[in-house]
């Protein structure tokens, strides 16, 4: 698939992440030289054809002072899973949520739920309410704490003739 020089320039200028201003589009725009309305066209179009997938907030929790930020793992049963998990993934406290096969012996788990807060009482706290949601039908559960951020990119471009 080709992508225009004009959507090529636009996907650089987003890459590395919106501005964080109050019109990061307008700002967008302004560098390259086309309308707010233009860019916003532009990465709908982009959407729309699949280039790319979303457009989507990636915050760094620890800036914004989530120094504590552990992904919950439970086990259910898998016919109450898919129920269940929407109903975890529509949780306020819950960021994002998802079903996952299990690897036993060692991993029972199929139920991920990230969490995140100020310390790791408050994130207790959280899965508490969690498991209290999830009720008789947990069999195990645990916490893996995030000690560092590995990655936290976006859509990158390849050079222009690369494959």
């Amino acid at each position: 698939m080709s992508i225009s020089a004009t959507d090529r320039a636009l996907i650089k200028a987003c890459q590395a992440g919106l501005p964080f201003v109050p019109q990061p589009y307008a700002q967008i725009a302004e560098g390259l030289g086309m309308s707010e309305a233009t860019v916003m066209s532009r990465l709908d179009t982009l959407l729309g054809q699949g280039i790319i997938r979303r457009i989507g907030i990636a915050p760094n929790h620890y800036k914004l002072g989530m120094a504590a930020n552990g992904m919950t793992v439970w086990d259910i049963d898998d016919a109450e899973a898919e129920e269940l998990g929407a109903l975890v993934g529509a949780m306020e406290d819950v960021t994002h949520c998802y079903l996952r096969p299990r690897k036993r012996p060692v991993w029972p788990y199929n139920l991920f739920a990230m969490l995140h807060g100020a310390t790791r009482d408050e994130v207790e706290e959280k899965r508490q309410t969690i498991a209290a949601l999830l009720g008789p039908a947990v069999r195990a559960h645990d916490i893996l704490y995030s000690t560092k951020i590995l990655k936290k990119t976006g859509l990158r471009l390849a050079a222009k003739g690369a494959n």
